[in-house]
């Protein structure tokens, strides 16, 4: 039978937000997955700017298109938390990160569902 733990974000401090400080890939580190439980992993984007601002996530690497979810996902501004991850998984130690079209204006909150 499995069991389920809810996990902080590992690229939180105490559950606080992340801020995305990239531009680039390599993107900020928001979560590394457990090396064999299945982490069923939630993040909501913040767009602290003034403009409506693009997100990209590396999904346990950078290549493009095979590991790049929401390549440019506009995120707007004034709309509260938006849903990015609803509940897709990862394993095997992968590392999901994140960059934006401008750094330092987005902030992604979310937790994990570890599920071993």
């Amino acid at each position: 039978m499995s069991t389920f733990t809810k996990q902080l974000l590992s690229g939180s401090t105490d559950g606080m937000g992340i801020l995305v400080a990239q531009a680039a890939t390599p993107g900020t580190t928001i979560h590394t997955a457990h090396a064999t439980s299945k982490d069923e992993i939630w993040v909501w984007a913040i767009n602290m700017d003034t403009a409506e601002r693009g997100l990209t996530l590396e999904w346990g690497g950078a290549t493009d298109p095979d590991n790049l979810i929401g390549k440019a996902v506009p995120i707007p501004i004034n709309a509260g938390p938006i849903l990015i991850v609803p509940g897709l998984i990862l394993t095997n130690s992968k590392v999901l990160k994140a960059f934006a079209a401008s750094a330092n204006k987005l902030v992604l909150v979310g937790y994990v569902n570890r599920i071993g």
